[in-house]
């Protein structure tokens, strides 16, 4: 194997995904491996992993594969934008930090409906054990 290349098994172990949802990534476009072995085995490198962490810490906000694949299409531009093209980069990337924060306090109220809900049924269970 080529030193900083590793097999879809090991890159799902690292970033904490399935196999199968890295290949459902690659499938929608996401994610594409760097490589292929002479064997035809995926072989991802280092930026493949960010992206994919990228990818799954969108993916319990409720982004859609098309606001991913267009914020990874913004992060792949932006280092070599300048000018007007930089300006516009950042524009569409404080959207998505806009947006990420918005959906953030959204499952934080969840949660603290839910934390709710559990110290009630608590409470009940308390109550009946006396």
């Amino acid at each position: 194997m080529t030193p900083g290349r590793m097999q879809i098994g090991e890159a799902a172990e690292r970033v904490g995904l399935s196999i199968r949802t890295i290949r459902h990534y690659e499938d929608a476009g996401l994610v594409v491996p760097s490589a292929r072995s002479e064997g035809g085995f995926r072989l991802y490198t280092q930026p493949d992993l960010d992206r994919l962490r990228v990818v799954k810490r969108m993916k319990p906000l409720g982004f859609t594969l098309e606001e991913m694949r267009d914020l990874l299409q913004i992060l792949d531009a932006l280092p070599g934008a300048d000018g007007d093209e930089r300006v516009a980069l950042q524009n569409r990337l404080a959207t998505f930090h806009t947006a990420a924060q918005t959906r953030v306090q959204a499952l934080r109220a969840q949660l603290a409906t839910a934390e709710g809900f559990a110290q009630q049924i608590q409470g009940h269970i308390d109550q009946h054990n006396r």
